[in-house]
Order: structure tokens, then C-alpha cells, then sequence
């Protein structure tokens, strides 16, 4: 007897001191985990999902959570095909992409995690371009400007008889398809001759290289390249504005002011580690927003998506 209460007191030590090794979460209170997080999608939401995945890492060791770039279509993809836990999209999924989720018995949930604003960029060295008309921007990215709209001058008669070099994202990017449509129309699409790419890092190096070059894409990556870039103010009719935090929070930067969201769907919700990490970035992102160059939602919106994504995991 005396023996079988030697081993009984130390197993409950042994018990105790392992309960108490596990690490907890900051964020979410969640004990150490482990397994693979793999998430997809948007170049321009990936800098804010990229900086939460590197402070969850820090926190949850033993999780592996990878983040990939192929735009919100090429993410998308993968997310109804099953591939990946997690796409980061910076536009709403589309009714051709819900058919396919509902066709391979994918559900989701959009969580909402910041605003983003759609910067119009230039070359430093490009003298005579401060401001742009939302007119002047559908005038030059319409379908019908290709081949026709090649120069400067045709935009305004002052700017210089130079050919115009333009960049921006791929059709298969939210930001292509948010760009297209508030400044083309809906289902019109842009011009197909300037300069596409869905790493950003492409087009900072092109506009960056290049006098004569105009570009768009999130203003999160011009945050990152202000010293190779210069922004260019838009004007909607009610005077120009430069986008910022202030500006797109404000809604004063429209039309090029949207939402980013993270889609989750159901399968990855049945995992403890997907779970933890998602209120780790619904809890993280207002504060990592603002250090990112993303503007953060209200504090009782994040509520609210905090709430949406708990109700979709019990369901």
C-alpha cells in the first residue's frame, strides 16, 4: 500500500508539473498546440495575415502556418478545392466561387479584418502628375483606351507627349477586380496592354525604374516602398484626396477605399489550431493594422466578427 501511494503521488506531480509547462495564449487563452495552418490568397491582405502568422508563431510553437500569395482568385481556388484553412481575399467571394464551395460541400465564413485603401502611384521623377480625376482614370484604364489612349497628353493637354506605362494587379486580384469596377463599372474590366503582376514587388520595382509609368495597388505596399514611390491624390468630384488612415477610415478617399477579409471554411474549423488562431487575429488585428499600414476597424466591429466566427465553429 504504502508503495501504490508513493507511485499515485508521483504521477499527480508528474501531471501537475506537465498542466503547468503549457504555454498560454495572450490573445485567446488557449493552451500550446499543434499542427499546420495553411492559408492563401490576396497580395494585398497578405502583409497583415503574414505579420499575425509571425506573432502566433512566437506564441504557438508547435503550429506551422504558412501564408501564400496568389491573388484572391488563385486563392480561392485552392480554398473550394480544399487546400488550403484559410484565403485571404481582398474582395467578397463571388457567386462562381460559392457554387463551387456548395459543389465540393465547402462552407465559410468572411471575417472582416481591416480597410484598405487603393493607392495611385508614380514615379518620383514624373513632375507634372499631383492629382488625377476618377473621370481621368476611367478614360485611361477602360477597355476601349487600349491602343487608343497611349500618351500623357491625351489624358491632359499640358502633360507631356509621352507614352503613358502602366501597372497594376493581375485578373486574378481582388485589387484588380475592386480597381476595375468602381473605376471602369461592374462587370466591365480595364484595359489589357500595361504591365500585370500578382506580386507587388514587381510592379514597385517597374513604377519605381520608369518616368513615364502609373500604377495601382494596396496602399499597405506603398507604406512598405514611400522612399521609390510617390502617392498621387485622387479627386471624385469633391477635391483631391491622398489616401491614408485617417482618409479611408473616414470613407474621404473614395471610391478606392474597401474591406480585406480572411475566409474560413468549415473543415479548417473543426481544427483546434485553425480555431486559435483565427481569434488570435480577429484579437491582434486593430493593433497590427495600424503598424502594417492597414486601417483598423472599430473595436466593436471586431466584436462582431469575433461573434460571427464563434457561431459558424459551433454550428
Amino acid at each position: 500500500m504504502k508503495n501504490l501511494a508513493l507511485t499515485l503521488v508521483a504521477l499527480f506531480t508528474l501531471a501537475a508539473v506537465s498542466c503547468g509547462s503549457k504555454q498560454e495564449s495572450k490573445k485567446t487563452g488557449n493552451t500550446t498546440l499543434s499542427g499546420d495552418i495553411k492559408i492563401d490568397g490576396s497580395s494585398t491582405v497578405y502583409p497583415i495575415t503574414e505579420a499575425i502568422a509571425e506573432e502566433y508563431r512566437s506564441e504557438q510553437t508547435e503550429v506551422r502556418v504558412t501564408v501564400g500569395v496568389s491573388g484572391t482568385g488563385g486563392g480561392f481556388k485552392k480554398f473550394y478545392r480544399g487546400e488550403t484553412d484559410i484565403n485571404d481575399a481582398s474582395r467578397p467571394i463571388k457567386s462562381k466561387e460559392i457554387k463551387i464551395c456548395e459543389e465540393n460541400g465547402i462552407s465559410y465564413v468572411g471575417l472582416s479584418v481591416a480597410y484598405d485603401g487603393l493607392a495611385v502611384l508614380k514615379n518620383p521623377a514624373n513632375d507634372w502628375l499631383t492629382s488625377i480625376t476618377v473621370e481621368e482614370l476611367n478614360k485611361l484604364w477602360v477597355p476601349q483606351a487600349q491602343d487608343s489612349i497611349m500618351y500623357w497628353n491625351q489624358i491632359r493637354e499640358e502633360w507631356p507627349n509621352e507614352e503613358i506605362h502602366l501597372y497594376g494587379p493581375g485578373v486574378a486580384s481582388g485589387t484588380y477586380d475592386y480597381f476595375a469596377e468602381v473605376i471602369c463599372g461592374k462587370k466591365v474590366g480595364t484595359r489589357g496592354d500595361y504591365t500585370a503582376s500578382e506580386d507587388d514587388n514587381v510592379l514597385v520595382q517597374g513604377i519605381a525604374t520608369d518616368k513615364y509609368a502609373l500604377g495601382f495597388f494596396g496602399l499597405a505596399y506603398y507604406e512598405e516602398n514611400k522612399d521609390k514611390l510617390d502617392l498621387v491624390s485622387v479627386d471624385n468630384g469633391n477635391g483631391a484626396v491622398f489616401p491614408s488612415m485617417e482618409t479611408v477610415s473616414s470613407g474621404e478617399y473614395a471610391p478606392l477605399s474597401r474591406p480585406i477579409f480572411i475566409y474560413v471554411s468549415n473543415k479548417a474549423a473543426e481544427k483546434p489550431e485553425v480555431v486559435d488562431f483565427v481569434n488570435f487575429y480577429l484579437n491582434s488585428a486593430g493593433d497590427i493594422a495600424k503598424e502594417v499600414g492597414y486601417v483598423a476597424l472599430p473595436v466593436e466591429e471586431y466584436q462582431v466578427e469575433i461573434d460571427k466566427f464563434d457561431a459558424f465553429v459551433k454550428k
